[in-house]
């Protein structure tokens, strides 16, 4: 067992921007696989629903916006995975190499040209590989710096700005060439992507990263390994008895699917909540905490479903309602995936430059996720404007969704940092690691019920849609700001 100075101490603590080199490793393996998964976000909708004779799979839209809510939390699902794995078998270092292993192929699968079932094989790896990684890379993060180290916090900003630089870039390039030229070969970039964020990774990682990563926390056991490997097998020959009844019967349909991993993305959090309550090892005044928590977390829920509709929904309008046209230049459909990282790489700033002006005045943690929701619901309900002068029919400006990009945006940046920061302090000692679990299952559980949600927007005008979730958002946000006075209170003493 390394201790957490012998961890810091053979990590080179200068070297990039006055922080421990191996932020360099973590910024450009996070870079990359950033630059390959968006990229390929960006134009696997169109990808999806566009005819054969256009390149695409032909999907219907409904289908397709689903297919692509149940991938994003199956994405956040995994993570869970992924910690365990980094725990008890691999540690965080190995976790991250294996994982940017199964996104590169889950990217190669898609490469090429293999219909439906090569779109399938593409996602089980990505979203295995995506939740072996993204979680265990931030920890790796902060493995290299001392308890107390006041450059934290900036450490984390800098790796955060390598994330959202990823995402801006990459469908700006994949979008394009996708879009221009072919799926596939955007695809092929995504790849290569992250191919690059491994070789940064594999060739850095030993001088840079020192010991951070390497050791497994909690291995399992002699015993414990016959019995997890027993239980493995259980559940894929139960997973694959379930799926044998349901084709039989011929109830192995997507909605079917969906309906499961809706309901699991409920069930999951739920249980962890139960679990966190009722354990002997939770204090009084953490059952408190982790009652307030509760109204954060579906207000996180809702936050996220909207944003989330980013990817899908949007990408959609984008696609068939407006105009693209500047003079002789058509917009790719999938350059707008790119504003919702610019405003962040923008805002961020701003908004830390922000709270630190305000110090103690600034709004307590519920009343920042209340004004969230607003302008969560405000870059819906600003959408019924051009529904309303359009007539549902005529292509609308490009504008209007840049300022629904930018509303999320804003919302973003008051709810998921302040979120994380929530988290950690709300958390009882005894599920420090799993209240984070909780806190990314927010975004899985979002993307689930998004799943059933995105189907109504084929079958209902436009201003029903924007204009219902919209209104939700809003009111949900006000029923937060009536609550906050009660939440404070079970908060006990966290800000």
């Amino acid at each position: 067992m390394y201790s957490k100075d012998e961890i810091v101490k053979s990590v080179p603590q200068k070297g990039f921007f006055g922080h421990p080199k191996g932020l360099l490793t973590l910024f450009f393996t996070e870079f990359w696989e950033r630059f390959s998964y968006y990229g390929m976000r960006a134009i696997l909708i169109l990808y999806m629903y566009y005819e054969l004779h256009e390149g695409g799979l032909g999907l219907d839209r409904g289908t397709a916006n689903s297919i692509m809510a149940l991938y994003g939390s199956l994405i956040y699902m995994s993570g869970i995975i992924g910690g365990w794995f980094a725990d008890r078998i691999w540690g965080t270092r190995k976790t991250v190499f294996y994982g940017g292993i199964l996104i590169m192929i889950g990217h190669i699968a898609l490469a090429f040209p293999g219909g439906l079932t090569a779109l399938l094989i593409s996602m089980a790896f990505i979203i295995i590989g995506t939740g072996l990684l993204k979680s265990n890379v931030s920890t790796i993060v902060g493995d290299m710096y001392a308890e107390g180290d006041n450059r934290r916090d900036s450490g984390f900003s800098i790796f955060y700005m390598g994330i959202n630089m990823g995402a801006f870039i990459s469908p700006l390039i994949i979008g394009f060439v996708g879009e221009r030229y072919n799926f596939h070969l955007g695809f092929g970039i995504a790849a290569v992507g992250m191919l690059i964020g491994l070789i940064v990774f594999y060739v850095t990682q030993k001088k840079f990263l020192g010991l951070a990563g390497l050791e497994v926390p909690n291995p399992l056991k002699g015993e414990e390994k016959k019995k997890t490997i027993r239980n493995v097998v259980i559940g894929i020959v139960a997973v694959l008895i379930i799926g044998v009844i349901l084709y039989t019967t011929g109830n192995l349909t997507m909605a079917i699917f969906s309906l499961i991993i809706t309901t699991l993305g409920v069930l999951i959090p739920t249980i962890f909540f139960i679990v966190m309550y009722r354990s002997p090892k939770t204090t009084k005044d953490e059952k408190s905490r982790v009652l307030a928590y509760i109204p954060l977390f579906i207000a996180a829920v809702m936050f996220w479903a909207i944003q989330e509709q980013g990817a899908t929904i949007l990408a959609t309008y984008a696609d068939t309602r407006t105009d693209l046209t500047i003079g002789s230049f058509e917009i790719p459909v999938s350059w707008f995936q790119s504003l919702n990282p610019l405003f962040i790489i923008i805002f961020a700033p701003v908004f830390a430059w922000l709270w630190l002006k305000l110090g103690s005045r600034q709004p307590s943690t519920p009343k920042k996720f209340a004004i969230s929701l607003f302008f969560a619901g405000a870059s819906f309900l600003v959408m019924m404007i051009p529904a309303t002068m359009s007539g549902g029919t005529e292509l609308v400006s490009p504008w209007w969704l840049v300022l629904s990009f930018f509303l999320v945006v804003v919302g973003e940046l008051l709810l998921s940092p302040v979120g994380l920061s929530a988290t950690t302090k709300l958390a009882p000692a005894a599920f420090a690691a799993q209240t984070m679990s909780l806190w990314f299952l927010t975004s899985a559980a979002a993307q689930a019920i998004n799943a059933q949600l995105v189907r109504i927007y084929e079958a209902v005008t436009e201003i029903t849609y924007f204009g219902t979730l919209g209104g939700i958002s809003i009111v949900l946000g006000i029923i937060l700001v009536v609550l906050t006075p009660i939440i404070s209170r079970a908060m006990r003493g966290v800000n």
